[in-house]
């Protein structure tokens, strides 16, 4: 009787306390809802300018949401073209990548996507839009313009175009479609036997097209797949149960979640028949693979069902759910965390302490959990996925980031692409090609020292502050000479790594961008060095 009436009390006292939370909760937001209503009416009767209710409002609610976590964003309904694009990769309009040097200049066809409207019509790198449905594109921004080419798909867009073979200039009217930039970029045969696939997002569908391109592979005779998640940020987590679905048994376990919300808890396991469970998998994985890439790669290493390589990968293990809110805006907002099959957290551990592009930094083994996969190999969490093989990927120096950043590459491959009518899909730059780019790149405006030189530069700054520049302006004197180099020769001396970026730039002007993703495996020495690797295998 007692243990009735202690477990009575107990039940009693829990209701008691989560009924307080829950008026607690209530009464705060009750409570600062009432303060900004009170705080928007005093400045609407009483600020000394007329009130841009808009942009305030918008700029609170984002900076109430940043404070949370990036991820949480409140998306207007202006945006929501947008919101359909990161869903689903899709947008109404022609088809192409345009590049406007200047906003008294005319647009310029960057790249064309393959079969899109804009290919159908004939536009190519570097012709020149003069006027968009009669409106001169001389003033426009680039986001003006492009948002003037796009629309509702079935809808004409009327171009003047100055064609760059021949500087004709004609009239063209284009018939929008609903574009779809795939997911699955490439897919093809590295050797004899073995399949590649590169795969660049989550959006709606991509199971399918991996489905589609592992069954076409196949049939080409592969007997090893190398899935590609280099770069991929993730996307739809339904998509990545669906992609593991496919190489393992039907009722697999692939990735749970956890949350504060009711509901919010669940666990995702494969509803179809997987249609290999026992070709050799190689995923390749670095620090900008994240979110869906991590729970496709974490599922597949803790089922012992894939050979994991390249690097530690980005550490998002944050759910994200779309809910409507009025007028027609919705709220991207962290739900829950995930967790792979043996029960890692993805996460970082702290979140707030990440290297500089955003991935996980170093989590020392002692803040870190061991799991085991299905054959009990160790598996650690505290951010991101590590790989079974570490492999580094190529160290650029700070030139060619310089050259890429500041579009020197890609302003290189128009102008290229208006002298040459066409290039082999196989496309190799020559000699005289390189003194090309070397003359062209000397003209143009962009940082070239090296990273020795800028810490040289930063060092004269903080010697100046120490009172110390004049006893040391010898020795710094004789460091800068020694590091000194012009743009010609520091150029030829990184030819090796420069070169491959002006190949792809170059062949996807002619030949798209599958074309330049061939180019790109030429030269991925991270890849290779991948498939000499031991794999695991699910005996």
């Amino acid at each position: 009787m007692k243990r009735i009436t202690v477990l009575g009390l107990s039940l009693m006292m829990a209701a008691i306390a989560t009924t307080a939370t829950a008026q607690t909760k209530s009464f705060k937001i009750g409570q600062w809802t009432e303060i900004n209503n009170a705080i928007l009416n005093e400045l609407n009767r009483s600020y000394v300018d007329s009130l841009p209710l808009d942009r305030i409002e918008k700029a609170g609610i984002q900076a109430m949401l940043e404070s949370l976590d990036p991820y949480t964003v409140y998306i207007p309904e202006e945006d929501n073209e947008d919101l359909q694009l990161m869903i689903a990769k899709t947008y109404g309009g022609i088809g192409a990548i345009i590049y406007k040097p200047e906003k008294d200049g005319n647009v310029i066809i960057n790249e064309p996507y393959k079969d899109s409207p804009a290919d159908k019509h004939g536009l190519r790198c570097g012709d020149e839009i003069l006027e968009i449905d009669g409106i001169s594109t001389h003033g426009l921004t680039t986001q003006e313009a492009s948002d003037r080419m796009k629309g509702k798909p079935g809808t004409t867009v009327k171009f003047k175009v100055q064609k760059v073979r021949t500087g004709e200039i004609v009239e063209i009217d284009v018939v929008r479609e609903r574009i779809h930039l795939p997911d699955v970029e490439y897919a093809g045969m590295l050797d004899g036997t073995t399949g590649y696939i590169y795969q660049s997002g989550f959006t709606q569908n991509v199971s399918n097209d991996i489905r589609n391109a592992v069954l076409k592979l196949k049939a080409e005779g592969m007997e090893k797949l190398v899935l590609d998640l280099r770069g991929n940020g993730g996307g739809l987590m339904s998509e990545a149960i669906d992609i593991v679905s496919l190489f393992v048994p039907k009722g697999s376990l692939v990735v749970s979640q956890k949350g504060l919300a009711e509901g919010s808890e669940a666990q995702f396991k494969t509803k179809y028949d997987p249609i290999d469970t026992q070709i050799p998998i190689i995923v390749m994985v670095d620090s900008g693979s994240a979110s869906a890439s991590e729970i496709v790669s974490g599922a597949l290493q803790d089922l012992d069902r894939a050979t994991i390589c390249g690097t530690r990968t980005f550490g998002k293990g944050l759910v994200q759910s779309i809910r409507p809110l009025p007028y027609n805006g919705q709220l991207k907002v962290t739900i829950a965390k995930y967790y792979t099959p043996s029960g890692r957290c993805v996460q970082a551990i702290d979140y707030s302490h990440r290297n500089e592009d955003g991935s996980v930094g170093q989590i020392p083994d002692s803040l870190t959990h061991e799991f085991k996969t299905a054959h009990g190999r160790t598996v650690r969490d505290g951010g991101g996925i590590t790989p079974d093989h570490i492999i580094e990927g190529h160290d650029y120096s700070r030139l060619t980031y310089s050259l890429v950043t500041a579009g020197i590459i890609q302003n290189y491959a128009i102008e290229f692409a208006r002298k040459h009518e066409s290039v082999e899909e196989d496309f190799h730059l020559t000699d005289e090609m390189w003194n090309d780019f070397v003359e062209y790149a000397q003209t143009q405006t962009f940082d070239y020292r090296s990273s020795a030189m800028t810490l040289l530069d930063m060092m004269k700054k903080e010697l100046e502050q120490d009172g110390l520049s004049e006893a040391v302006a010898e020795q710094t004197a004789a460091l800068q000479k020694a590091l000194e180099m012009d743009k010609k020769t520091f150029l030829n001396l990184k030819r090796s790594e420069i070169q491959p970026f002006i190949e792809e730039e170059i062949v996807v002007r002619y030949h798209f961008q599958e074309a330049g993703i061939k180019i790109r495996l030429r030269y991925d020495d991270q890849l290779r060095e991948a498939l000499t690797k031991p794999l695991v295998t699910m005996n």
